[in-house]
This record gives C-alpha cells, structure tokens and sequence, in this order.
C-alpha cells in the first residue's frame, strides 16, 4: 500500500469509528509525536487515545497529498461538547515502512483563533 491509501485508510477508519480496523495501516514499530503537546504514542496507545476521545463526532479530510513513501493529511474534526460543536484543524505527516505507516506527526489547532494584534503588522485597506 503507498502512503495516500494508507493515511487515506486510516483517516476513514477512524471517521467510521472502526477502530479494531487501525491496526491494518499502522506498523508494528508505528510511533506517532503530537507537535503542539509534545506527547508521543506507540501502536496500541494511539490507536486507544482515538477510540477514547471524548465525543468524537466526525474527522473529515479536507486535503491530501501523497508520494510513494510519505504523505500529508489536513484535516476537520469536530467533537461535541456542552456548548455545541468543538472544531479542530490537524495536519498529518505520515511516513511508511514495509506497507503500513510507521510515523505519524500530527499538529492540532482550535479553529476560529483570534491572531495576537501584535503578530500582525499594519495594513491599509484601500478603498
């Protein structure tokens, strides 16, 4: 399997909440790092992180790109919560070994952020 079916696969499987199903696209020595929190997971660890996610509503692919060997996901994800729908944006690195992906690096954002003024220079708006 090249890296857009596999990461393609595995994006599906878990929108479909078929988590015993995971395991196909993951190798053995699978170890997936969450830039934003630092975490890392092996296998069965993130294969129970996303099955244990909190009301988990939907992860949509919304673009990806694929070469033989690696390839990028972004994603939408929605969870729900007491004050509705929860959206989330991830980017997923994947790289494959033996058929099956064996590293993942996943970067996860709230969406709908609020950029600090000062990281935004001055910008006229013509009229």
């Amino acid at each position: 399997m090249n890296a857009g079916a596999a990461l393609r696969g595995l994006m599906v499987a878990i929108d479909e909440r078929r988590w015993d199903e995971l395991q196909r696209y993951l190798h053995p020595e699978f170890l997936c790092h969450f830039v934003h929190t630092g975490e890392s997971f092996t296998r069965a660890e993130w294969i129970q992180f996303n099955a244990g996610y909190p009301d988990f509503d939907r992860l949509e692919i919304q673009e990806l790109v694929a070469a033989e060997s690696e390839a990028v996901c972004r994603s939408h994800v929605t969870c729900r919560s007491e004050s509705g729908l929860l959206h989330f944006a991830c980017a997923s690195f994947a790289r494959m070994a033996d058929g099956q992906i064996v590293q993942l690096t996943e970067v996860w954002a709230d969406i709908g952020q609020q950029a600090p003024p000062e990281t935004r220079a001055s910008v006229a708006n013509p009229a």
